[in-house]
């Protein structure tokens, strides 16, 4: 692929990327979590109402991040980013920490962080590796009033303003092991597809793969790094 090296980038990434690794979805078959729908555990009202409920599921998750590591597709962003003269942006659905541990800057969670929590009191955020239960204090006001940092169902996704310029002004967006399922996110494709070339990599089909102008299918850890050696490799100044 040939573009200027001062295109703009923007790049979506989601579930897929991060289940190579083997971050797993803590949902069974069924749907379920410990025969909780994952919407019980998962939601501001959910909160409110079984704090300890919630906390587990998201420690349980925060525990698995010592038992993963960046893969290829995380590493080769990574290096995308370091190497592109251009404006660039890195966008991505997941709350792991892989894309920040392969070395990703210019990265937003758009959905939150499992690595941070954030106090209902004086509405700080921290750093957060360990479990945290509903009587833990914060360590800002000392409140035991922290929740994970976490987008929930009929929450606003983080920095939607700024994800919104990058999509207007981009000129290529490359989206990743999404499925096109979760908006806002499965709309990134209409809003930057007015100026952009857009581009999808899957393993699986998905819903929206139509309305992309060049589609890749195979799992991220393959054709990532082979997207972004063709990019370096091709860019024109």
């Amino acid at each position: 692929m040939h573009i200027p090296a001062d295109t703009s980038i923007v790049i979506l990434t989601g579930a897929g990327i991060s289940a190579e690794s083997g971050i797993s979805t803590f949902r069974d078959a069924d749907g379920l979590w410990m025969n909780h729908a994952i919407e019980e555990v998962a939601h501001p009202t959910a909160f409110r109402r079984d704090p300890a409920l919630v906390h587990e599921f998201y420690n349980q998750r925060r525990r698995q991040l010592f038992e993963v590591s960046p893969n290829a597709a995380h590493l080769a962003l990574a290096r995308l980013e370091q190497a592109w003269p251009g404006d660039f942006l890195l966008v991505t659905q997941n709350v792991d920490d892989l894309h920040d541990r392969a070395g990703s800057l210019k990265l937003i969670h758009m959905h939150g962080e499992l690595r941070r929590v954030r106090c209902l009191k004086c509405l700080q955020s921290h750093p957060w590796m360990e479990d945290c239960l509903p009587e833990t204090p914060c360590p800002a006001c000392g409140k035991p009033s922290l929740r994970p940092h976490i987008v929930w169902f009929d929450e606003m996704p983080m920095k939607m303003g700024e994800i919104t310029r990058a999509l207007s002004r981009c000129g290529l967006f490359i989206c990743i092991g999404t499925s096109g399922n979760v908006y806002p996110a499965a709309g990134f494709v209409q809003q930057a597809s007015r100026q952009a070339h857009t581009l999808e990599i899957n393993a699986e089909e998905t819903r929206i793969r139509s309305q992309f102008k060049e589609t890749r299918k195979g799992l991220a850890s393959c054709e990532v790094p082979r997207l972004v050696d063709e990019l370096l490799g091709g860019m024109t100044r």
